[in-house]
């Protein structure tokens, strides 16, 4: 019996006996579908957060600063730097901040993207729903994918020896803006957690809920192999167009996966699905905006480029993979 068979029960009983939809209509599907992946994602949403929370508050970024500085990795900063990017929640206002601090603190311009590239790609929010909508394989698969993407970009970015084209840091930290947090006593730590737990959730919510809508309306309406029929006419270009059209779509991780797990329900290969998500958390024209205050656009491009290099690579390795 599976961990969320009394979720199923309780969108079959919503479903067909208190709203009384006949079985095996598209109505049915879409609405059954909506209400389980809603308890489901939302149950792992504010599990998962909180036990996030608990981590970022024993590894604040001033103690992850002084550790990366004081110590020698042998190579493995990069890794290190990305997986502190998987834990961070990434806000297009924390972002300068936080790359400017690094910097300051002497750590390598290469180890810096490593984290950059991954606190969009990776974080609590896309592994939620990754769980809950494609399965923990493809989620460990997506996790993977992010955090070589991370390593390889930032040790490339890292070799291209472009620190002249970082804007001069006083100037570019007086164009930020800061997402200050308060530092909690320890007596309201459990308090702070949670907190931060639920204001996570409650950020991503009208976003998740929308996904899941538009996912829903795809699950139960769009025939089985619909996009595979309009995809398989792009044969080997599918995966580099699915991350050009990704590009401007501006959203993150909450309403961009159940799109995409409907998507690939419905025919849409596994790594062109997901690279397509990659592209629209990890490449987005605001983030581009925003990159700009403190990158001159030879290293933008170099950044951009290298990125959107590594999440088609990805792609076709996945669908190779499934």
């Amino acid at each position: 019996m599976s961990l969320f068979t009394p979720l199923q029960s309780i969108s079959d009983y919503l479903t067909y006996d208190l709203f009384n939809i006949a079985h095996e209509t598209a109505l049915a599907h879409t609405v059954n579908f909506f209400i389980y992946d809603i308890l489901k994602i939302f149950i792992l949403l504010i599990v998962v957060t909180h036990l996030m929370s608990l981590v970022r508050h024993y590894l604040p970024t001033e103690k992850f600063r002084a550790f990366l500085v004081s110590r020698k990795f042998y190579g493995l900063d990069h890794l290190i730097a990305a997986l502190f990017g998987a834990m961070t929640p990434f806000c297009s206002c924390s972002s300068i901040p936080l790359f400017i601090n690094f910097l300051r603190a002497g750590i390598p311009l290469g180890v810096v993207f490593s984290f950059l590239i991954a606190s969009p790609l990776i974080n609590e929010i896309a592994i939620v729903l990754l769980l809950g909508v494609l399965g923990w394989k493809v989620t460990l698969v997506y996790v993977a994918s992010g955090l070589v993407v991370a390593v390889v970009g930032g040790t490339i970015l890292g070799r291209l020896k472009m620190e002249r084209y970082v804007i001069d840091l006083d100037e570019a930290e007086k164009k930020c803006c800061c997402c200050k947090k308060s530092k909690p006593t320890l007596n309201q730590v459990l308090l702070k957690i949670s907190k931060e737990a639920f204001d996570i959730t409650k950020k991503v919510s009208l976003y998740l809920i929308a996904g899941v809508a538009i996912g829903s309306l795809i699950h139960g309406y769009v025939p089985q192999g619909f996009f595979e029929i309009y995809l398989h006419s792009a044969g080997i270009l599918a995966v580099p167009l699915a991350v050009i059209l990704a590009v401007p779509l501006y959203s993150n991780a909450s309403g961009a996966v159940p799109i995409i797990g409907s998507l690939i329900a419905k025919g849409v290969p596994i790594g062109t699905g997901l690279a397509f998500m990659m592209a629209i958390v990890g490449l987005s024209l605001p983030e581009a905006m925003i990159l700009k205050r403190v990158l001159r656009l030879p290293l933008l491009a170099a950044f951009f480029g290298i990125v959107t290099v590594g999440i088609i690579v990805i792609g076709y390795v996945i669908n190779v993979m499934f």
